[in-house]
């Protein structure tokens, strides 16, 4: 898949950022490789782009290991799990995606660890089995709606419905 529309506008101007020095920054503080890496992995996991995740991924992971970077290293996996989604790679999908979970699960981020599950059940339901699938999908639809994430809560609810 090529990245499109939105995904691909943030994707020109966050890969732009990578090519620019940090200093001098008069306002703030700069985005540092592994915060931009971070962007491209996750935005291309949200946009499904498999060569993307292949791209950024990898950086993204090796950054976070070195600094030691929980939650960041938690996005990682999470990407690679897409990634072996995307390649009909199931069981390093699952995985990822579990070792995504635990430490998302660690450092308490809710909204994460919902998306996590939500991937999940999209893994889940590509393996065609919809009793593990709704069950995914209803534990990120509870921690969705228990922050008022709307946009991911309905997501989550066509996705259930879906399985109808």
């Amino acid at each position: 898949m090529q990245a499109e529309g939105e995904f691909a506008l943030v994707k020109e101007n966050i890969e732009r950022a990578l090519g620019l020095s940090g200093q001098p920054v008069k306002r703030g503080s700069m985005a540092h490789d592994h915060d931009v890496y971070m962007m491209l992995a996750d935005g291309a996991a949200r946009a499904r782009d498999l060569i993307a995740l292949r791209a950024y991924t990898p950086r993204l992971e090796e950054l976070a290991q070195r600094d030691g970077h929980k939650l960041y290293l938690a996005i990682a996996h999470r990407a690679w799990g897409v990634a072996h989604a995307l390649a009909d790679e199931s069981a390093k999908a699952e995985t990822r995606l579990n070792q995504a979970r635990e430490l998302f699960q660690g450092l308490e981020t809710r909204w994460q660890i919902a998306r996590t599950m939500y991937e999940l059940g999209e893994l889940e339901q590509a393996r065609h089995n919809v009793a593990a699938a709704r069950d995914w999908f209803a534990q990120a639809l509870t921690l969705f709606e228990a922050m008022s994430a709307r946009p991911d809560a309905d997501r989550t609810r066509a996705a259930l419905a879906a399985l109808q």
